[in-house]
């Protein structure tokens, strides 16, 4: 949950910065290739004009933003190039008369918007397939005769067909490699999760600045692993079952998805231990040993995209070596001051305890996916059917009509995005038409492309845009004064544009300084034309900004802080769920709930605590005077962040509970708490203050009073008989001290939630 920064100069400059990861040079080349081969046939044919059309066909298909399987993406292109084809042919036979274009205008725009109902992959086929149809009704569209008009939708078929065929060369040769590089991705994500973990053993006290980045990572671990899910049930749920490949890869993703809930454990135990005397006699090996793992993970990621280099763990393994015997060390000169070994003593020794535990737990779990990446490269088969793996359940999708027809209303957020969006595009077309703008399609288009379904989207859309044009038009403004060799221009423009497909999933706004250089040069390669298009992109580029800004905030606005609620409470009941799962473990461990239903309600809360963020991340990007106080909703999701991490610690804690020994208090403490966490999620429903608070504290005080007397009996026989190790009480405090611990935190965070909402709502 990364808090945008609000002072001026370091939101600009954080529109700038490029996201973690590498260029993706493939995609430059394949840009390369896409772009060349259309443009080097038309100008070695005599025919560049012609096959601009060709170019922009090919190049908008090969903009169509889809990961998945290689079926999804061959989908998506095939339905691209079918759209730019048809919205060309509906622009020819419009073009000529006003009266007709701009209501075409409102039309392919509305249809096209309304395509983000069916997903982000529907959105960038609709945003590619809107951008052509105006393109094509500035530039290209002219009906002469059907002759002519089928020629030219036969060269956008042509351009489409062309981007797809290049695209698919390698997908019959590896057709699972898009599965194995999400999960591959799965790995990296969690890898950088694990250090942002090192960091808070090294600097326990630095917890403000760290949580944000902290949430942030453990989001975009949730969002891989929800990724890699879908593809992985879109590449083998067509087959009767998958093949020992597919079996492998579902392993890893389960596997990442449970070293991601140990890891969250993790970071709780840390919190906890924190501030104790013990834990600073063990934090150099703690944090050294979250380092390795760090980078253990990060080798297994690299082991399943390149699939080659065997994992080595030898460095790991001494770390945990060491951490485990200074564990023994601290342990025997501590229990060795039996007469004056207090209780709190012996409570950290327990804490830290658990957290040697868990990294050694976290090892093992490394090294079995290590070795199953080897065995799996040296062509052995595993007992993969032994691990109670079962493939990811698929939701129930609505049909098309169905759909529509739910959302055909104000009341859908997306809806009113599209609507909004044919309005604004109508009216910058009929503004650059009326006005004869020279090349004034360009405010069209910048309108178009900035506009989001909320203002803060838009916003940072049009200022990224915006100033990257800006940039950009000086860049190609240079190049044109400059180069007056044709041939030397076009090498530019190949450069630019693979330069820019390269880094244009790193940054957007530098993906668009490099973009309006090519464009400039593609336009002076197509058609005549001088330095001055560069201005007028500039121009025309503030112009459509502005148009998209004042849409977004005139034009049937649904602010965040009117939805905020609605989301908070799914969020609400999410995590409720999850807490009602495991606390029933707890209290009737007899009955085993399966791992398979805590893991399903556990991704859930995740998810919603993702949109949740989300939402509150919207709230701070909107107008001040629309936000509201922003304060209680950041605490709000800190400490349900924090709710849902003492709820994980205790899941991951249930492995160890054998439910022999059970607190008096605690079916009536966790009751309370279900109904108090029931309670606010109804007042958020109902816009109501939520009721009074009831004594959480009283259960607790019996819960602290029952491990006191726990404790005090181990160490009497610790004072006793210091060489006897496993006893009945030794067993109920390795237990029930965690689980007290964990109840704490969660009544602390409870009552913070309570108070937050309580502000909210009055």
């Amino acid at each position: 949950m990364s808090f945008t920064d609000k002072r001026p100069l370091g939101w600009l400059l954080q529109q700038f910065q490029l996201k973690p990861g590498k260029p993706d040079i493939f995609s430059g080349l394949r840009s390369l290739l896409i772009l060349g081969v259309p443009i080097g046939v038309g100008i070695i044919t005599g025919h560049a004009a012609t096959s601009a059309i060709a170019t922009m066909a090919a190049w908008f298909v090969g903009m169509v933003n889809v990961e998945g399987t290689y079926r999804q993406k061959a989908i998506a292109m095939t339905a691209a190039t079918i759209g730019i084809t048809v919205v060309f042919f509906i622009a020819s036979l419009v073009s000529s008369h006003l009266w007709l274009a701009i209501p075409a205008t409102f039309l392919v725009i509305f249809i096209a918007g309304l395509a983000s109902l069916y997903g982000n992959v529907a959105a960038s086929v609709s945003l590619v397939t809107s951008i052509m149809f105006v393109i094509a009704l500035a530039r290209f569209a002219s009906f002469s005769n059907f002759s002519t008009l089928i020629l030219q939708c036969a060269l956008c078929l042509a351009g489409g067909i062309w981007t797809t065929a290049l695209s698919s060369l390698l997908w019959v040769v590896r057709p699972d490699a898009p599965v194995k590089q999400v999960v591959a991705r799965c790995y990296d994500s969690l890898s950088k999760f694990v250090d942002l973990v090192r960091e808070r053993a090294l600097h326990p006290q630095d917890v403000q600045e760290w949580t944000q980045r902290f949430l942030q990572a453990q989001d975009i671990v949730t969002q891989d692993l929800t990724f890699a899910r879908s593809v992985w049930t879109a590449m083998w749920t067509r087959q009767k079952g998958a093949n020992l490949r597919g079996n492998y890869l579902l392993v890893l993703i389960e596997d990442a998805n449970q070293i991601l809930n140990s890891v969250v454990a993790l970071s709780e135990l840390l919190a906890i231990a924190s501030t104790d005397q013990l834990y600073f006699q063990l934090q150099r090996e703690i944090e050294q040993a979250i380092e390795q793992l760090a980078i253990a993970v990060q080798m297994l990621s690299q082991g399943i995209a390149k699939e080659k280099n065997l994992v080595h763990l030898g460095d790991l393994d001494r770390i945990i070596e060491a951490l485990e015997h200074q564990w023994q060390v601290i342990r025997a000169q501590l229990l060795n001051q039996t007469i004056n070994l207090q209780t709190d003593e012996y409570a950290e020794l327990l804490n830290v305890k658990k957290i040697t535990t868990s990294l050694t737990n976290l090892a093992q779990q490394i090294h079995i996916d290590a070795e199953m990446i080897a065995d799996f490269k040296q062509g052995k088969q595993r007992p993969i059917s032994q691990r109670n793996i079962s493939p990811p359940t698929q939701s129930e999708n609505s049909t098309i009509i169905e759909t529509l027809r739910n959302n055909f209303t104000f009341d859908s957020v997306l809806f009113r995005h599209a609507l909004r969006l044919a309005l604004v595009t109508t009216v910058a077309e009929l503004v650059a038409s009326v006005l004869q703008l020279p090349r004034g399609y360009w405010i069209t288009l910048t309108a178009l492309v900035a506009l989001k379904p909320n203002f803060g989207g838009t916003s940072e859309t049009t200022v990224q845009r915006v100033i990257g044009t800006i940039l950009g038009g000086i860049i190609g403004i240079s190049v044109i004064l400059l180069v007056k060799n044709q041939l030397a221009v076009a090498v530019c423009f190949l450069l630019l544009v693979f330069t820019a497909m390269s880094v244009r999933s790193l940054s957007y706004s530098i993906f668009t300084i490099l973009l309006t250089p090519a464009i400039i040069l593609l336009l002076n390669l197509i058609s005549a034309g001088d330095w001055k298009i560069g201005i007028l992109r500039i121009v025309d580029s503030l112009v459509g900004g502005v148009l998209a800004l004042l849409g977004s905030y005139l034009l049937f606005p649904r602010w965040e802080r009117q939805q905020l609620p609605a989301q908070l409470e799914k969020t609400i009941r999410a995590n409720l769920a999850y807490f009602q799962q495991v606390i029933a473990n707890y209290l009737h461990p007899e009955r085993g709930a399966s791992t398979d239903s805590i893991n399903m309600l556990r991704h859930q809360a995740a998810l919603e605590n993702a949109n949740a963020t989300a939402a509150a991340q919207r709230l701070f990007s909107e107008p001040r005077h629309v936000q509201g106080e922003i304060e209680p909703v950041i605490t709000l999701m800190v400490y349900i962040r924090s709710f849902f991490s003492s709820v994980t610690t205790l899941a991951e804690h249930m492995r160890e509970f054998s439910g022999e020994y059970q607190f008096s208090e605690l079916n009536r403490l966790t009751d309370t708490i279900i109904q108090v966490l029931e309670n606010l999620a109804n007042a958020l429903q109902q816009g109501q203050p939520p009721q009074q608070l009831p004594a959480l504290d009283n259960y607790l005080e019996a819960i602290h009073g029952q491990i006191q007397q726990l404790h005090t009996v181990r160490l009497s026989e610790i004072a006793t008989n210091p060489n006897t190790f496993t006893t009945p009480t030794l067993q109920a405090v390795r237990e029930q001290t965690p689980l007290s611990i964990e109840l704490e935190r969660i009544v602390n965070e409870v009552k913070v939630i309570h108070c937050v909402i309580a502000r909210m709502q009055d």
